[in-house]
């Protein structure tokens, strides 16, 4: 059994999640933001952007490592997005190329 989001159970074609938990007046999260933005169609994934203001739960679990990225359900960065660090964690899947024989 493998766990959701290795890259055993993913196909190589399949678009990474990459989730950006952040709130209001963090200038962390903006920074984490643009870092996500620039690189997203170089890096060929998914964006979401969830606002935690004002959920208790997820202010409970994610305000004091704001800004909080996930790639496929797995927390991989806290505070600072790092181009070479997403870069290496998404790099592990190629993209498909578009020559065909």
């Amino acid at each position: 059994m493998t766990k959701r989001g290795s890259v055993a159970s993913r196909p190589t074609s399949e678009v990474r999640d990459v989730v950006l938990y952040h709130a209001a007046g963090c200038h962390l999260c903006g920074r984490a933001r643009k870092t996500l933005i620039t690189l997203q169609e170089e890096l060929d994934f998914a964006l979401r952007e969830v606002d935690i203001t004002g959920d208790r739960e997820l202010e409970a679990r994610y305000r004091e490592f704001l800004p909080v990225v996930e790639i496929d359900g797995e927390r991989a960065f806290v505070y600072h997005v790092q181009p070479e660090g997403l870069r290496r964690k998404l790099g592990t899947q190629s993209r498909p190329s578009s020559v065909s024989l």
